[in-house]
């Protein structure tokens, strides 16, 4: 076997079809985020787009708890765009209106998840964070205005810790039943130099490390180890060899289902999975008899489901 295969200690609290979950975070978060979305959780996938520094998911935590509106002092416009500091480009507009729109209707529905969440997913990108001169206060994307805008630092342990221990007692005390699950994005942030990586890397292991130490309701997923050590082979990577490709994050998925859901809850998954699949289908003869035998097997097969899990009938459309 030319692998190092990495331990995982099963969690002893477990994840069901009737916990609410969220995730936040780098591009790795989504990329789990939907699978779980593929097999019918229930869960809010990174309702500020993909951040990645400690400090931006912190203020995004914080936003949703508060479920403050923005309004017009809250956004710029930059390139013919309006666009949020607190957000990814995925929320901006050529319109002011718009803008404020989409980040508030997503807030407001966001809020409400939240505050029945169970489980709370948390992937950390980098330490490093770019503070605007301004304001000096950290942006969770630079959306391209000139560098000499922002101050740019690479955090703390501490720091991080310190910020952390604040909201996860404020969390505790809101929501006693939260669970924390953080992890840290395999994705090499290769612009900063290799050894640049590896330190970032290392303070947000460091960080995280300390809080699971303080907190019970905080656990650590090695997503980075298994893509680091596990999956140590450049055909586990994207074309761009910094990214893990779709196979090395179905197997990361994989290892989480094992660590985080019970047997049950594994065989449920993996039915949905393959109704997902089936619905997700598209043939290259959509007209064919076959293909209309598949969809009709398969309609029969959505109500046999929404028939034995109750659950899923809001959440299959």
């Amino acid at each position: 076997m030319f692998s190092t295969p990495i331990e995982i200690e099963v969690s002893p609290k477990k994840i069901t079809y009737q916990d609410r979950i969220m995730t936040l975070g780098s591009c790795f978060s989504e990329n789990i985020g939907k699978r779980m979305q593929s097999a019918y959780f229930s869960i809010d996938i990174n309702p500020f787009g993909v951040l990645y520094n400690p400090i931006s998911l912190l203020n995004s935590i914080e936003l949703l708890v508060l479920n403050k509106a923005f309004n017009q002092d809250d956004i710029f416009k930059w390139n013919d765009l309006w666009q949020s500091f607190s957000h990814s480009s995925l929320f901006s507009s050529p319109t002011q209106d718009a803008c404020l729109s989409k980040i508030n209707n997503q807030l407001d529905t966001s809020h409400s998840f939240f505050k029945q969440t169970d489980y709370l997913i948390i992937t950390l990108g980098t330490a490093w964070v770019f503070e605007e001169k301004t304001t000096r206060k950290v942006v969770s994307n630079c959306h391209k205005l000139p560098s000499s805008e922002f101050l740019r630092r690479r955090l703390t342990v501490e720091e991080i810790v310190a910020d952390y221990s604040m909201l996860i007692g404020k969390l505790k005390s809101l929501f006693p039943n939260l669970q924390l699950i953080f992890s840290v994005s395999p994705i090499r942030h290769w612009k900063d130099g290799a050894h640049e990586n590896n330190l970032s890397k290392s303070i947000l292991l460091l960080a995280i490390d300390k809080l699971k130490d303080l907190y019970d309701n905080v656990s650590y997923f090695p997503a980075y180890e298994i893509q680091m050590d596990e999956l140590r082979d450049y055909r586990f990577y994207d074309s761009d060899m910094l990214h893990p490709s779709e196979v090395a994050i179905d197997y990361i998925w994989k290892r989480f289902s094992e660590t985080y859901f019970d047997e049950k809850t594994l065989l449920i998954k993996k039915e949905l999975e393959q109704l997902s699949a089936d619905l997700a289908h598209r043939p290259l003869q959509p007209d064919s008899v076959e293909f209309k035998k598949f969809q009709l097997n398969t309609e029969k097969k959505k109500i046999f489901l929404k028939n034995k899990y109750p659950f899923l009938e809001s959440r299959i459309k």
